[in-house]
């Protein structure tokens, strides 16, 4: 925010799902501080809190928020100090006043709960409504009954860190269009709304629009704020991306059919990013920012190393054992799979043999998988992609992450945006940095590389396509016509029940990857996304 406007640090501890009838006619029970006080009941409370203390300490709570009497609603919480801070900024900062709170019905000891108040700023007043959730616990030492206290109480979108403003706005409002001119709205594409915010944080400037009044919540690290009420409208400025109205649709409509799932979609032959969705929980862009494992989609780039290192080509041997060790560890196929000591490399490629790549790890280097991804891939070298992402990470590692890197585990990381621009490459033969802007809009240099040779594009377009008509990504890639290429990938993670699905293809000039976290195989999740972003991108 401009003009001075101060934030209101949230406390320290983490979040809920919002939620409340006046209470200010209540009469209220006499608070201590926090947990540091006696119960107030004969003898002391142990267990759950019953239904009558959690009336009690959330029509306490309730009726001290109306009144606007920070300090005394934070005795109700088991975090006094941290909610002291915040109720007193949410009146002071963000000012917020009129609060009126209207409880639910209790489950047990979940409240939850209506507010409604206003929010001025000099001569402008709007009205702010929404729900959140409190619950009540024992205090430790006091043994009373209290709020368990976290930011997401005063606000449901409120996290760890986060701060509440009212004033002008930090930058201009934007309106953002696709490639054709169609306007790109979060009400219509709603895992657009972080990427949304970031490039009116970036381009609202100089998109030449006027700032407004609103209240917004502005988070720690590089995230953009994100406005909760406009007081005042100010005058957009217009921001022409690269993304398709047609493909976003898609590929919102893909990813909602599957929890923790994100998909990106490029043109190989420009790099301009076309479509990017997320499914998540958080919000969080895993698409552009996801640090994860991407499994046998990694051997897209291992196929390149071997056969740019002179070890074998598309139709040289690549056997696939049953199992295969390096430096004492053991690595496996995918149950089902069958041996076959006589694999080529497409036909260990189209099965996603495991154990065919884990056996070159005797005849790489350790930096030969790290220089293939950042020289002819262009990974890891610092993208400006217009908004932030994170540009992969192939690390040269020894030991057993020496095999484990070849299949895509180990140390290295990506995202979807990550593995559409490897396939984008190894299509085209020739890395360009995905965008989600022109580059022409703010005069930003892009991430070179040299990209790959005619012979070993040829081979791993050979590679792809029977991995598309008949080998591991057959059946999902089936009844898409014209050029296609394709590639599965499982990525295990400890502590999950089921592997990560990933999935990346080509089909004529759009590249598209997804990740699905705790999806199963690639075909499980992550392939019907991408196949539907490819059936429906242009």
């Amino acid at each position: 925010m401009r003009n001075g406007v101060k934030g209101a640090v949230i406390g320290t501890v983490c979040a809920v799902m919002l939620g409340g009838a006046g209470y200010g006619a209540y009469t209220m029970v006499s608070a201590l501080n926090g947990d540091a006080g006696t119960n107030g009941h004969a003898g002391v409370q142990t267990g759950p809190p019953g239904g009558s203390e959690v009336t009690e300490a959330a029509e306490g709570f309730f009726a001290a928020w109306e009144k606007g009497d920070a300090a005394t609603a934070a005795s109700y919480t088991n975090y006094p100090q941290a909610a002291r801070e915040l109720l007193t900024a949410y009146a002071g900062a963000a000012h917020i006043g009129k609060v009126r709170v209207t409880p639910g019905t209790a489950t047990g000891t979940r409240v939850p709960f209506t507010v409604e108040a206003t929010v001025s700023y000099g001569r402008k007043s709007r009205p702010l409504s929404y729900r959140s959730t409190l619950t009540v616990v024992r205090g430790e030492t006091s043994h009373r009954p209290l709020v368990d206290w976290r930011p997401s109480v005063v606000h449901p979108r409120l996290r760890q860190g986060d701060t509440l403003t009212t004033g002008e706005s930090a930058a201009p409002p934007i309106e953002a269009v696709d490639r054709d001119g169609a306007v790109l709205t979060k009400e219509k594409y709603p895992s657009l709304g972080p990427l949304l915010d970031q490039l009116r944080e970036r381009y609202g400037d100089r998109a030449g629009g006027t700032a407004g009044v609103e209240l917004a919540i502005r988070h720690a690290g590089d995230d953009a704020d994100t406005p909760l009420l406009t007081l005042a409208e100010g005058r957009p400025g217009r921001v022409r991306t690269t993304l398709s109205a047609s493909a976003q649709a898609a590929a919102e409509t893909a990813v909602q059919k599957y929890a923790e799932s994100s998909v990106v979609a490029v043109k190989p032959s420009t790099g301009e990013v076309l479509a990017v969705a997320n499914h998540r929980a958080d919000g969080f862009n895993a698409a552009f920012l996801g640090t994860l494992a991407p499994g046998s989609t990694m051997k897209i780039i291992s196929a390149a190393t071997l056969i740019d290192s002179g070890l074998t080509t598309a139709n040289g041997p690549a056997p696939c054992p049953p199992s295969a060790v390096w430096q004492s560890q053991t690595f496996h196929n995918l149950t089902g799979l069958a041996p076959d000591e006589h694999a080529t490399l497409a036909e260990s490629f189209a099965r996603s043999c495991n154990t065919a790549f884990v056996k070159f790890a005797d005849s790489v280097k350790v930096d030969s998988l790290t220089q293939e991804a950042e020289q002819c891939f262009g990974l890891g070298g610092d993208w400006k992609v217009g908004v932030p992402s994170f540009d992969g990470r192939v690390p040269a590692s020894g030991g057993p992450d020496t095999a484990a890197g070849l299949i895509g585990q180990g140390q290295v990381q990506m995202n979807p945006l990550n593995m559409a621009s490897v396939t984008a490459t190894a299509a085209t033969g020739t890395f360009r940095q995905p965008v989600v802007v022109p580059l022409s809009l703010d005069g930003r240099e892009p991430a070179r590389a040299r990209g790959l040779s005619p012979s070993t594009v040829q081979q791993l377009r050979a590679m792809m396509s029977r991995t598309a008509h008949s080998g591991t990504a057959a059946g999902v890639m089936a009844g898409l016509g014209g050029d296609i290429g394709a590639k599965t990938g499982s990525a295990e993670v400890d502590g999950q029940a089921k592997s990560n699905s990933w999935f990346t293809g080509y089909r004529g000039d759009v590249a598209a990857a997804a990740m699905t976290q705790d999806g199963g195989h690639g075909i499980d999740a992550a392939g019907p996304i991408v196949a539907t972003v490819l059936r429906n991108a242009d």
